[in-house]
């Protein structure tokens, strides 16, 4: 599991693949001391090691079918073109403390696949359609210390008789256009962290109508100050989702470093530009105290991010950017604050 983990670096930070602007900068509501330049001390002062380090590991494999994943309301990132595969991703980013966590898993059929299917389209879930994920975890700092597997999980199934001796097993919900099902997951970690927003308002007790419009207008906002290529600002605006993720993964400082680093490189690229907020919906997350513009494409190199995404050369050329942010107002307050 350790190495199949290792793959995710910007995903873990809701980062899935900005010469300073002459304008003055936006000003921002939120994290006021956080700089380009003191993210990497401010976080690391944060920064506690525990004699076990638990890292807990989702690994899943579909079968004909696209799916999101969602731990106490907040989205797992991970790409959504893969129709069948296997991977792995860690929890710890949203895992804040110890206790029982409901996964939650949405399924979806898989449309128009011209490559293997010409000119077909699955507008159903097929009767054999899989989903499967098996939870782990190991202890990062101890040598000899070998994987746990806690729990696995199969998508629901029913027999359906072909005769009188012999019957098949197929998916419940073929035939469906849509599936959703859920498991409890029992976590035990050393750390608890409480994000900025487990005291925000419910959003989704607001009028909707003017809720996104102030939501979009928020949008824009931070959309011109990652092409403004405002860093003090992209620095506020990625602290409490990158603190976060450090913390719950046990960090050390050089990590710390070179995490930034890496996210700093993307964002000074001057290939980088910000695309057009449109195409979306206003989706709710953690129990209504977390709302994000999501895209509506069926186009799955994009699907399942937010609108707030960038084209940018890198790594070796042009590529979508998401800007996974999400947000939320606290209580007694009015305006979004961004995670």
């Amino acid at each position: 599991m350790k190495n199949t983990l290792k793959i995710y670096c910007f995903m873990l930070l809701g980062i899935s693949f900005t010469a300073c602007s002459q304008k003055p900068e936006t000003m921002l509501n939120q994290n006021q001391h956080i700089t380009a330049n003191n993210i990497v001390s401010e976080i690391t002062k944060q920064l506690k090691q525990y004699p076990e380090e638990k890292i807990y590991g989702l690994r899943f494999g579909n079968g004909l079918c696209y799916f999101d994943m969602y731990v106490n309301g907040i989205k797992l990132n991970k790409p959504f073109n893969s129709i069948t595969g296997s991977t792995a991703v860690r929890l710890n980013p949203v895992v804040f403390k110890s206790g029982t966590y409901k996964l939650v898993y949405k399924m979806y059929p898989l449309g128009k696949l011209e490559e293997i299917y010409g000119d077909e389209v699955f507008t159903t879930l097929l009767d054999n359609t899989q989903l499967k994920f098996d939870l782990g975890s190991y202890i990062q700092n101890k040598e000899g210390f070998t994987d746990v597997d806690y729990l696995e999980y199969s998508v629901p199934t029913v027999e359906v008789p072909v005769s009188k001796t012999y019957s098949d097993t197929k998916f419940i919900a073929h035939g469906q256009t849509y599936y959703e099902g859920s498991f409890d997951m029992e976590v035990n970690v050393p750390y608890e962290i409480q994000p900025p927003f487990e005291n925000a308002q419910d959003l989704r007790k607001f009028d909707k109508a003017e809720l996104e419009a102030k939501l979009l207008k928020k949008y824009k906002e931070v959309a011109n100050i990652y092409q403004n290529k405002e860093y003090d600002n992209i620095a506020r605006l990625t602290y409490d989702n990158l603190r976060i993720a450090l913390q719950s993964l046990y960090a050390t400082p050089e990590e710390v470093a070179k995490q930034w680093e890496m996210l700093f490189k993307a964002f000074k690229e001057s290939s980088f530009e910000m695309q057009p907020i449109e195409n979306y919906k206003l989706e709710f997350f953690y129990e209504g105290k977390l709302a994000a513009l999501m895209l509506t494409t069926q186009d799955n190199t994009y699907r399942g991010n937010t609108a707030l995404w960038a084209k940018v050369n890198y790594d070796g050329g042009t590529r979508p950017m998401f800007l996974s942010r999400y947000f939320y107002i606290p209580e007694g307050e009015t305006e979004f604050k961004a995670y």
